[in-house]
């Protein structure tokens, strides 16, 4: 039976440590998890089964396996040591007999994503950073569908724009928003992308590293590797969507509490095919997968055993074929979620009617 790996990794380090160690999650403070998160070996987590591809019938099984260090301890590092404990990680796939490998959250991002890794281990690798892309796109078109905003007469802001993922996210979403906001902290890199998309560009672009500007977008797909929120109340308009796929969150929780006239959703919700266990709560209802985990499934059901999503240069052939590999074996975009919660159709009602009254007061 063909297989795969997916690697996790603690960003919420007391509550995540929490899920699989209850007695060290309570016990040790966040301060003292980071510090030791440096000594812990890779930890598996689970197998995950039931996978089925609707096209095939093909069943898979596969891993989650962790690797201890949080985005804080990621940073702090030096890059070689974080590769070191990500290839051990890797290391404990193909000992379990993985056909592919999934990096997860900060582990597809940190030094030149994934690249270091993929040629230090025999398994192909993937950050799923392609369909993630994808479904990041399609879910700011569903929710601009669901607060009835018409793309084609908005502003879009894409922020962390320079990145792998917010670059080909702007791509798509170039040649269908009437104006797009570029906004992250590199200038020069910013300026170099507005030429690069002018080409085939249908509205104007704007550049911009100041956070303010989003109060012009009714639309925001943020994808930054920031460590902590970035995204405050004051930065937005009443009745604005803002998709956060970002892991950690760029959306302050602030947002959700302070805003009842904004719709937040979590980026890159996917439903898997088949009677999936995956025999551990990341976070998510059963059967439902990040994207990027969806993408490493999608592979493996396809028996597509390369090193597909790796590095910083994202193509759109490669958006687009993943997008078709994935619905062929039966992946849909999920319902909206916001900080892990369901999103029911009365809360969206409720967003639009908050924000219909904000316009008005404001």
């Amino acid at each position: 039976m063909d297989s795969f790996a997916f690697i996790i990794h603690p960003i919420d380090p007391k509550r995540d440590v929490s899920r699989k160690f209850p007695f060290l999650g309570k016990a040790l403070s966040e301060r003292q998890i980071d510090f030791f998160s440096t000594f812990f070996p890779p930890v598996y987590i689970s197998e995950i089964e039931g996978i089925t591809s609707a096209a095939t019938g093909k069943t898979i099984k596969g891993w989650f396996l962790a690797c201890p260090y949080t985005p804080k301890r990621m940073l702090e590092l030096p890059e070689r040591a974080v590769y070191r404990k990500i290839v051990q990680t890797g290391r404990m796939a193909e000992k379990l007999g993985a056909n592919m490998l999934g990096l997860g959250a900060f582990t597809s991002v940190v030094g030149d994503a994934g690249l270091t890794i993929a040629n230090a281990l025999d398994v192909p690798v993937t950050t799923g950073d392609s369909y993630t892309v994808a479904m990041a796109v399609q879910a700011i078109r569903d929710a601009a569908v669901a607060m009835n905003i018409e793309i084609k007469d908005a502003t879009v802001a894409v922020v962390g724009a320079t990145g792998a993922i917010g670059r080909v996210c702007a791509e798509l979403l170039a040649d269908e928003a009437a104006r797009i906001l570029l906004v992250a902290r590199d200038e020069k890199k910013l300026e170099a992308l507005q030429s690069r998309l002018k080409v085939h560009a249908s509205g104007e672009l704007v550049i911009s590293t100041k956070m303010d500007i989003l109060k012009d977008a009714q639309l925001i797909l943020t994808v930054t590797s920031a460590v902590h929120d970035i995204i405050r109340p004051e930065h937005l308009q009443p009745g604005s969507v803002i998709c956060d796929v970002a892991r950690p969150r760029d959306v302050s929780v602030m947002v959700a509490r302070a805003r009842d006239d904004i719709l937040v959703i979590d980026g890159g919700m996917v439903d898997v095919p088949g009677p999936v266990n995956f025999h551990f709560n990341f976070g998510f209802p059963e059967g439902k997968a990040y994207a990027c985990m969806a993408e490493t499934i999608a592979l493996t059901l396809e028996g597509r055993f390369e090193d597909y999503t790796v590095g910083k240069e994202i193509t759109l052939e490669r958006v687009r074929e993943i997008t078709a590999i994935a619905e062929k074996h039966g992946f849909k975009m999920s319902g909206f979620r916001s900080f892990e919660r369901e999103i029911t159709e009365e809360q969206i009602e409720a967003v639009r009617r908050n924000a219909r009254v904000s316009k008005r007061h404001s």
